[in-house]
């Protein structure tokens, strides 16, 4: 078997949960779905009261139109007459067409107004979501969730709730007035009606089914096309020689959504032409049958052409009836998955007492601190997960054990150590991505879940080793984190940063767009931009997560001056994965599965000879350089 066939069979033995297949549309939905309407009462009622009068008009005017075929029959009254009531017929239009320009102008605002809100209510929850759900979930998935779900969602009150309305209302009148022509005639005309509107009712629960897996598909695929139409996931892409298997997956996907689109056509058009079947040869029954009536005396030619007119009218209403549960249901599954992401609450809320971190005491303190990610249930769905796997049983492994530390105001702490020690989960922890399982982190003397959002994040800036600038201008991408901000204040970050003389040599200047999260820079200019966005805002603790880690020597040198302009009078909590740079630490932290195993300074681990010592020795016996007993580098030979 080639590479290829073995990566499509790998991909493919991924299972996907079976919650999330089996997920039932929940009960309380429909109150719900009422709820989101409740700020267009209004409108509603207007649209509904529009509704009805179509209804009206609509078994009116066959009425009117027997009306005139009894007068020519039977030559009574005048031609006068009969021109009034084709003028009435004709003003019945005239209304019906100006209902109709008016139900679609309030179908239009509800439906309209009802994506704002559900688009403008995900949107905002999403935001507050941890790291942890955006770590588990797929962009695509949401990205779904906010266009096609929020779209399905708001048919309900456009083309489904006036569907429903209209056609529940114009089959009563349709079939009441119909009865008191001719109760035979209606009776012999509807005897075939169950036999298609019964198992239209069973198929609806089918039809659920493959419409759920339709959204699901086409999430599947929004994820898929996000993933790899950025830089990144295309460079990976084109690296690894994969776009053939890629485009299979894609194809095998689309297939089935394909496959669900006819199956689904085709279950709604069976039924229609069924029906339609039904209709036509109803109406030839009203024909033959009322013709002999109307011979015998028993009926005018009048009210046979008002049955037969009216019987079109009763038949499209059953037609749309019949699959007015498939649009139900769709429109149910839609608001489900919306309802879905808005029932996930935030791990991480604020507190409803919360204070400002005082502005003056910038110290950072972690106090028996321990951690462990949460479980997945906890933070993300199934459903927005293209591979979903059930948890395997037992408590969260623990990531940190009573990790306590403090760093006073101006000091710089540094955390060295192997890679999956638990640094960067630290560094997470004063910002609050996520919440400690036990003990205390405080910022300013304020534990962070007791902290107002807004005064945490003024007063912490953070440039990790993968700076994130958004597909924006430089001046848009600075001004993220102080929107207020002067040009004389932007060029006064970007000379902190050291990359001024670089953006104002560049021909759009803070105009220049960085590209798909910055990919039009260098990775020591897009470091250094990031280190002008921290200038810029200002903090009082700064948390470098190994900022220089993957970068040449010359750009290290340029990102390493700017640092020391960023962190000078700072409280620091550095990650530092090249030991040089932190050798005048105030603190050195050697963090080793999840707890801090030394600490102290450069001088002080050194002479210990403990693991530090190692790390240090390690980095800096290269065959070119060596360290003496101080632990300075020294040439060798």
């Amino acid at each position: 078997m080639d590479s290829g066939m073995t990566s499509m069979a790998a991909m493919r033995s991924f299972r996907r949960d079976p919650s999330v297949t089996a997920r039932e549309i929940p009960e309380g939905t429909v109150r719900r779905i009422l709820g989101v309407a409740g700020p267009y009462r209004r409108e509603l009622i207007a649209f509904l009261s529009l509704v009805v009068l179509s209804a009206l008009i609509g078994v009116l005017t066959p009425l009117l139109a027997g009306e005139i075929i009894d007068r020519i029959a039977r030559l009574s009254g005048t031609a006068g007459d009969i021109v009034q009531i084709a003028l009435v017929i004709a003003g019945l239009a005239v209304v019906d067409a100006g209902s109709s320009l008016a139900q679609r102008w309030y179908s239009s605002r509800i439906g309209e107004g009802v994506i704002y809100d559900l688009r403008s209510r995900v949107f905002e929850h999403v935001q507050q979501m941890p790291v942890a759900f955006f770590t588990r979930t797929q962009t695509g998935a949401l990205v779904s969730r906010l266009n096609n779900d929020v779209i399905g969602a708001q048919q309900a009150f456009t083309s489904t709730l006036s569907g429903v309305v209209s056609n529940a209302i114009g089959l009563v009148l349709t079939a009441t007035v119909m009865l008191t022509l001719s109760w035979q005639i209606t009776l012999l005309s509807m005897v075939l009606v169950p036999l298609f509107v019964l198992p239209a009712r069973r198929i609806g629960k089918r039809l659920q089914e493959i419409t759920r897996e339709s959204y699901g598909l086409n999430a599947s695929m929004n994820a898929s096309m996000t993933e790899r139409f950025n830089v990144s996931g295309a460079l990976l892409v084109k690296l690894f020689g994969r776009p053939s298997v890629e485009a299979e997956v894609f194809r095998d996907r689309a297939a089935r959504v394909r496959d669900i689109g006819v199956l689904s056509a085709m279950y709604g058009r069976t039924f229609f032409t069924a029906l339609t079947l039904v209709a036509a040869l109803a109406t030839a029954l009203v024909y033959g049958l009322g013709g002999s009536l109307a011979f015998a005396g028993e009926l005018s030619p009048g009210d046979v052409v008002a049955l037969a007119l009216l019987l079109s009218r009763l038949y499209g209403p059953l037609t749309a009836l019949a699959n007015v549960r498939v649009d139900v249901m769709s429109a149910m599954v839609s608001f489900d998955r919306v309802f879905e992401v808005l029932d996930l609450a935030p791990m991480i809320a604020e507190a409803p007492d919360a204070v400002d971190v005082p502005a003056g005491n910038r110290s950072v303190e972690f106090d028996s601190v321990s951690f462990s990610y949460p479980a997945a249930k906890d933070v993300s769905l199934a459903s927005l997960e293209d591979v979903s796997l059930p948890e395997h049983g037992g408590p969260p492994a623990m990531v940190l054990q009573d990790v306590s530390f403090r760093a006073e105001p101006g000091q710089l702490v540094a955390l060295v150590g192997h890679s999956g020690a638990g640094k960067s989960t630290i560094a997470n922890l004063v910002p609050r991505l996520y919440d400690v399982t036990g003990g205390a982190v405080r910022v300013g003397g304020v534990d962070v879940r007791q902290a107002t959002g807004d005064s945490l994040r003024a007063a912490i800036g953070v440039v990790s080793q993968d700076a994130h600038l958004f597909h924006d201008s430089i001046r848009a991408n600075l001004r993220y984190a102080r929107p207020d901000a002067t040009d004389d204040a932007l060029w006064a970050a970007l000379t902190g940063a050291r990359i001024a003389a670089l953006v104002a040599s560049l021909p759009d200047g803070l105009d220049t767009v960085v590209g798909d999260r910055g990919y039009r820079m260098s990775g020591g200019e897009k470091q250094r931009l990031a280190i002008a966005r921290v200038l810029l805002k200002g903090p009082g603790v700064v948390i470098l997560d190994e900022a220089t880690a993957h970068l040449d020597s010359e750009s290290e040198v340029a990102v390493q001056h700017a640092l020391d302009t960023a962190l000078a009078g700072r409280t620091s909590l550095v990650i530092a994965h090249r030991l040089s740079t932190i050798r005048n630490a105030d603190q050195i932290l050697v963090v080793e599965g999840g707890r801090i195993v030394e600490r102290g300074t450069h001088p002080e681990l050194l002479a210990a000879g403990g693991q530090y010592a190692d790390l240090y020795r390690t980095q800096f016996t290269d065959g070119e350089h060596t360290v003496d007993d101080t632990g300075r580098a020294v040439e060798v030979g």
